[in-house]
């Protein structure tokens, strides 16, 4: 499905440019507790990109799977819930965002479970 190829694609743009301005425009603004925090963000904000960019190309290659097509909107959400409330606590330095971040990793889970259970009964 191309959507997910194009919303993959632009995760994996966003993952990279998060990730320069955080090593060069963050680096002498947060100290190392959350300048760390902004980099877990970052590298699950693109493992996951990754993730939707992969059931994009399965939705090309199978009959449209609902494990799959809900596996990339969970995977979405969860760099939405999970890399966003990182984000926003590492600018911030408000405690309770980081309570939403388990929302969104349940997301990411629910969404490899998907995959699995997508595979096992399309492929």
């Amino acid at each position: 499905m191309k959507t997910f190829i194009i919303v993959g694609a632009i995760n994996a743009f966003l993952a990279v440019a998060l990730g320069a301005f955080g090593a060069h425009g963050l680096k002498d603004k947060l100290d190392a507790y959350y300048l760390d925090i902004w980099k877990t963000g970052v590298q699950y904000q693109m493992f996951h990109a990754m993730g939707i960019l992969v059931v994009g190309l399965l939705l090309g290659k199978v009959a449209v799977s609902s494990q799959f097509t809900w596996s990339g909107w969970l995977m979405l959400a969860g760099i939405i819930l999970f890399s966003g409330s990182l984000y926003l606590l590492s600018l911030t330095k408000i405690g309770p965002l980081g309570a939403i971040t388990p929302i969104g990793g349940v997301c990411f889970l629910a969404a490899w479970v998907l995959l699995i259970v997508g595979a096992v009964k399309t492929l």
